[in-house]
């Protein structure tokens, strides 16, 4: 079956988006995606100016939905808009590496 959610978020990937992991910085240091960078859910506030720089998709992953759809909140309604929620960051992980 085809997954048009996985689709969008490995045509985002492989076409450069910044893929932002929300999970504390010590759980990102043990385990990570590569290229991904880290910005806790709780600090997204304080790094707009840097997320709005990115002028990329953005796909958000964590191990935690309800931080996703708290960022996807904060980021959209800071007008920041191509934003793809990429899921659990295992998952993101394990597929990251198949393509």
């Amino acid at each position: 079956m085809f997954n048009l959610f996985g689709s969008k978020v490995k045509k985002a990937i492989k076409s450069g988006a910044v893929i932002i992991d929300l999970r504390a910085a010590g759980a990102f240091d043990q385990g990570r995606i590569p290229g991904s960078i880290n910005i806790p859910v709780d600090r997204l506030a304080i790094n707009l100016g840097k997320i709005k720089s990115f002028k990329r998709p953005i796909v958000l992953c964590s191990s935690q939905t309800s931080d996703i759809d708290k960022a996807t909140r904060l980021l959209r309604s800071e007008g920041i808009g191509n934003i793809i929620n990429g899921g659990n960051w295992e998952s993101l992980l394990a597929k990251v590496k198949r393509w």
